[in-house]
């Protein structure tokens, strides 16, 4: 059977489940499965009895199992749009930068400028260009976020399963976070908590910021003193709480914004290390401890510093360097 614009209609066809959809709401699955059809029209089937599981009618609720047989009708999809080829350079760093990988997780190291994802004005993120270069996966979700001009460890799961546990992990104290940033100015302390709530999206000149606020979400992150060099000083950032921008905001806070931060930081600043060839934000998700969502067996995971950081921190002259490596206990 031909449709009026010559292309053939699907026919009936069976999917059986995975781990990859595991655990997955029927409706979410068939959303994914059905790229271009309407919602509307995908709730319509399945009420109606066109989509069945192991032959049986079924909610749209109806969590996945392993090994279920998925009936799902004739439907045209939307062809699919035209592949934007992911930048290069970010292929070539998802190719290198990899930190662990296993069937269910995978951790790479995330160069600094590029979105997690696509999505307002940005047609392809990290995880499309994961995609694009593994279309052998069956399953690949990020399991967390980083700011666009964030680099460091970032995770994704490769098994639905895996996302579901590393959730968990996030929603609760199961993830030990450890960021190193470089802050503006001598920060003289050793080591302080900075425990201030803080409230998203407050406009300013048109720009969406977080402040803080005392309407706004608790937040609390431990800056530990790593080094101080002439105008600047290394620290190691632990956020205890996973708010937006949380880092950026406690370290204006305490007087000293993040170097190469263009949103919170200190204008003169920023452009006094843009002349001398440094244009990026100088926060990196350097480690990472938890749980494997499969083994148990506890990961501590290390993403060494980009190159463009590396150099800055060499051309500065150390006038005072304390313990770049903290002890295991106090690490994590």
């Amino acid at each position: 059977m031909k449709s009026e614009d010559n292309k053939a209609v699907p026919k009936v066809h069976y999917i059986e489940i995975t781990d990859a959809h595991e655990g997955q709401r029927l409706d979410n699955f068939l959303m994914k499965m059905l790229k271009g059809v309407p919602k509307s029209r995908i709730y319509r089937i399945i009420r109606k009895g066109e989509v069945r599981i192991n032959k049986g009618r079924c909610d749209a609720k109806r969590k996945l199992i392993l090994g279920d047989l998925v009936r799902i009708p004739p439907i045209r999809v939307a062809e699919e749009k035209e592949l934007i080829s992911a930048p290069a350079y970010l292929t070539s760093c998802l190719k290198r930068d990899v930190i662990f990988e296993d069937n269910a997780i995978l951790v790479i190291n995330k160069p600094s400028g590029f979105a997690v994802h696509g999505g307002s004005g940005i047609s392809t993120g990290v995880i499309e260009a994961l995609r694009e270069l593994r279309p052998e996966s069956h399953f690949l979700e990020l399991v967390h976020r980083l700011d666009r001009d964030t680099s460091g460890c970032l995770i994704f799961a490769k098994k639905r399963s895996a996302l579901r546990t590393l959730h968990e992990y996030f929603r609760g104290d199961g993830v030990k976070k450890s960021y190193l940033a470089l802050l503006d100015g001598r920060w003289e302390k050793k080591k302080l908590i900075v425990d201030q709530p803080l409230l998203k999206n407050v406009s300013q000149g048109g720009q969406r910021m977080v402040k803080i606020s005392s309407s706004g979400k608790p937040s609390k992150t431990l800056f530990k003193q790593l080094a101080l060099y002439q105008g600047a000083t290394l620290v190691e950032a632990s956020p205890y709480t996973g708010r937006t921008h949380q880092i950026r905001v406690h370290a204006a806070w305490l007087g000293h914004a993040i170097i190469g931060d263009e949103r919170y930081g200190k204008t003169e600043i920023n452009k006094a290390f843009k002349r001398r060839g440094y244009k990026r934000l100088f926060l990196h998700a350097h480690k990472l401890q938890f749980a494997h969502p499969v083994s148990g067996e506890i990961l501590r995971l290390t993403a060494p510093l980009p190159d463009e950081l590396q150099a800055l921190l060499d051309k500065e002259q150390s006038l005072k360097i304390l313990e770049t490596e903290p002890k295991r206990s106090e690490d994590f």
